[in-house]
């Protein structure tokens, strides 16, 4: 189970709930001081994934390692090296800000001094420290988030498991925590990310897997999937039904593949493309030639948001709906 250079190793897993299968067999590997960013739609299986490497769960079937050590064997030393947010703020309303990261430093036998001094800095890069001393019952939701991210990051650990770290921040915060996020990957650390964000995942991952039903379907950095779902495609958004069926033949003539038709009622089609710019002037000759004035057209790079789509037949958009 022990791999060399790599941090978590998940092999088989596998967890059932009734006829439920949240994981089905899940194969993860996770190279030291990388980032690996895990998508899927809501119910994927994301978050059993994660309470099954930090513990918190125990698999049906399947083994899983961090650092070496067997996540159901030594439990004990597993938690003493991982930091972990959930989905959900893990923090004391009643204490305060500054009290809660105290009393997490002190757990992990920081020392008094240290742990008072690390819970300081934290309080700072966060941007809390203005509320150190109010109880967190008076905080805001994306303050608590903030607080829990912090807590995660009091001992330094080598590896850090979020679970949608940012759902809930707003975009200045969020891109907070990925500069923070990041600060500790260049520092050595190894990072295991579930978000709800494509953005994020391309901001931050080195390499993706994508799950659906418990299993992985994809597996790659974000460029490779990128260009698994098509690479470039030329888009060109026409007037009316006629117009965007001639400008369909025009596209298909000119480019690498078969015009579509991704949303009928904006009169929109496009078709993929290995050189863009050469095919974009042909197809701009072709449209004047039929006397066709486009609404507009371009060369469209796919995005995680349409391997993400391709994948598992739900949009990002969709799925947020779904867990708000």
């Amino acid at each position: 189970m022990t791999g060399a250079g790599t941090a978590i190793i998940a092999e088989g897993l596998v967890k059932r709930y009734g006829d439920v299968h949240a994981l089905d067999g899940l194969d993860l590997r996770v190279p030291e001081g990388t980032v690996l960013g895990l998508l899927g739609p809501n119910g994927a299986g994301k978050t059993t994934c994660v309470r099954v490497i930090t513990t918190l769960l125990r698999p049906d079937a399947g083994r899983c390692s961090v650092n070496g050590l067997d996540v159901l064997r030594h439990p004990d030393q597993v938690r003493k090296i991982i930091g972990v947010s959930g989905q959900y703020a893990a923090v004391d309303e009643y204490l305060t800000g500054y009290e809660n990261l105290e009393m997490i430093g002190r757990l992990y036998h920081l020392g008094k001094r240290t742990a008072r001094r690390r819970a300081g800095e934290l309080l700072e890069r966060f941007n809390l420290s203005d509320a150190a001393d109010r109880p967190v019952k008076t905080y805001s939701g994306g303050m608590r988030r903030r607080l829990d991210l912090a807590g995660a990051l009091v001992v330094s650990p080598p590896i850090i498991v979020l679970d949608e770290p940012t759902t809930g921040l707003d975009p200045r915060s969020r891109l907070g925590m990925w500069d923070v996020i990041s600060e500790r990957v260049r520092a050595g650390a190894t990072l295991l990310l579930t978000t709800q964000y494509l953005e994020e995942a391309d901001q931050l991952a080195d390499d993706i897997v994508v799950i659906d039903k418990g299993r992985s379907i994809a597996h790659g950095t974000p460029d490779e999937l990128k260009r698994e779902v098509g690479g470039e495609r030329l888009r060109v958004t026409l007037g009316s039904r006629t117009d965007a069926q001639a400008a369909a033949e025009i596209l298909s003539r000119v480019c690498d593949g078969p015009a579509t038709f991704p949303d009928e009622s904006e009169h929109l089609v496009e078709a993929p493309v290995t050189r863009g710019a050469s095919a974009l002037v042909e197809v701009v000759r072709g449209l004047d030639a039929a006397a066709i004035e486009p609404v507009d057209i371009g060369i469209h790079r796919a995005s995680l948001d349409d391997v993400f789509l391709q994948l598992t037949g739900a949009s990002v958009d969709a799925v947020a709906e779904e867990v708000s």
